[in-house]
């Protein structure tokens, strides 16, 4: 009896863990967490106004190559993810601001597979069933995750979070998946069902 509620206490313990490392998932004070925590928006984002520079920087030809980009965003927020977020409180979308222009989401022919038509937004949700960032499934709709959006799913379980799909205003050929356990996004692409 003592093995099966010390398993149990490591299960639990080991869970709020995984969480704590990307900034959602957690309660705070009986309160909602401000990312992630099972919040799902009540729509995508809208078309970026002012572009940012992309976050991309191509290496000189003298220098080194540098290691391969990785979506990273400015800490809005004390607790908030290193990575592209939505905030639960104001269904803001952090980090989706580069506009058409960035380099990042080029795809040479925008929708080679088809149009994704299994629903938008949070009446539709979806769980993982399982891939990895190359390569992922849910009700038999499968999907890739951009190259440069790599580290923002490194906490995703693929066999089980739940995820909703939304249009990409900005990038052609790009849908956002919305990871509401964590609250972070990552730019996918569908590849057919």
């Amino acid at each position: 009896m003592k093995t099966l509620i010390a398993l149990s206490l490591l299960i639990c313990v080991a869970g709020f863990a995984q969480d704590k490392g990307r900034g959602g998932g957690n309660q705070r004070g009986g309160r909602p967490a401000a990312v992630g925590g099972g919040h799902v928006p009540a729509r995508g984002p809208a078309p970026a106004r002012n572009p940012q520079p992309a976050r991309n920087v191509t290496p000189v030809r003298t220098q080194q190559p540098a290691a391969p980009p990785q979506n990273r965003i400015a800490v809005d927020k004390a607790g908030h993810p290193d990575v592209p977020h939505v905030h639960a409180s104001n269904d803001q979308w952090v980090g989706h601001n580069t506009g058409r222009a960035d380099p990042n989401y080029r795809i040479a022919q925008p929708w080679a597979h088809g149009r994704f038509s299994g629903g938008f937004g949070p009446q539709h949700v979806f769980v993982l069933a399982g891939g990895n960032r190359e390569r992922f499934w849910f009700n038999n709709f499968y999907w890739d995750v951009a190259p440069y959006d790599y580290y923002v799913v490194e906490g995703w379980n693929w066999g089980g979070d739940q995820i909703v799909i939304y249009e990409d205003p900005d990038h052609d050929g790009w849908y956002l998946a919305y990871n509401s356990r964590l609250g972070t996004y990552a730019h996918v692409e569908y590849l057919g069902g």
